[in-house]
């Protein structure tokens, strides 16, 4: 089914839920829910959409909607974003930071957000870490190699000298990066 159908499907029940509810507060909720879905159609963003769901079943990591090298760079994009995506998540060198904006007051802040790429690799290994698909003796080598990949899957646990570390590709950006993971989850490593 495509993602249109599908939305208009989830709308439709959602707007069943609604005429059925007695509550003020659940239908208010329930619009609301509607309005989501309109939303994306509305702003062209079905697709998107579409592709996050995918990454959600896929089990991706956490979406980044821009990376930077520098603090200080992304600071300069956020000051002057027209539309500043309030609750967005962005990498700095490779660390996760969220998107605070406040309409009201104008304030802009990126706040260094490691539980989300931590969170994320707890649930990836509660069960042990899962059999690397390639091993490296640098990160210079791990690198390389992935930047060979001519496609690229989500993610992929790899070695680097004899380190567990996440080798991600960031869809929306075109970025692949690669992440080391917590030394406690590698205690259960096989």
């Amino acid at each position: 089914m495509s993602i249109v159908n599908l939305c208009l499907d989830v709308e439709g029940l959602l707007g069943q839920l609604r005429e059925d509810e007695v509550s003020p507060e659940k239908k208010e909720k329930l619009l609301v829910a509607i309005d989501a879905i309109r939303f994306i159609a509305a702003s062209g963003q079905s697709y998107d959409f579409e592709d996050y769901r995918k990454s959600l079943d896929a089990n991706a990591p956490p979406l980044v909607i821009a990376a930077f090298k520098t603090l200080d760079e992304a600071d300069a994009w956020l000051k002057t974003h027209p539309r500043p995506p309030l609750g967005a998540q962005v990498l700095v060198g490779n660390e996760y930071h969220r998107v605070i904006y406040v309409r009201e007051t104008g304030v802009r802040k990126l706040l260094p957000n490691s539980g989300a790429l931590e969170h994320y690799l707890e649930d990836m290994t509660r069960e042990g870490l899962p059999a690397p698909v390639a091993a490296f003796s640098s990160q210079t080598d791990a690198e390389a190699w992935l930047d060979s990949q001519p496609e690229l899957p989500g993610h992929a646990f790899i070695l680097i000298a004899g380190e567990y570390h996440l080798a991600v590709y960031h869809y929306r950006l075109n970025l692949r990066a690669i992440y080391p993971v917590a030394r406690r989850a590698q205690g259960s490593a096989p």
